[in-house]
């Protein structure tokens, strides 16, 4: 079982990029490249709310379960 992290898909489709992303949540671009890159062990729920505001998405359209 995996949590896969769907923020590179979410971003391409809204057509933003990292460092603007990282401006508008208030993180660093490579904190968030991490996350992108689903090479992050955690996430703060303030931080997955500011990712969801900036994106107009939901978790669920970030977060994916995979077996």
């Amino acid at each position: 079982m995996s949590i896969k992290i769907n923020l590179d898909v979410v971003m391409a489709q809204r057509k933003v990029g990292v460092n603007e992303l990282a401006e508008r949540v208030g993180i660093t671009p490579a904190n968030l490249s991490i996350l992108k890159n689903n090479r992050a062990k955690a996430i703060r729920f303030t931080t997955l709310d500011e990712i969801c505001k900036a994106l107009q998405c939901t978790p669920g359209d970030l977060i994916e379960y995979e077996e």
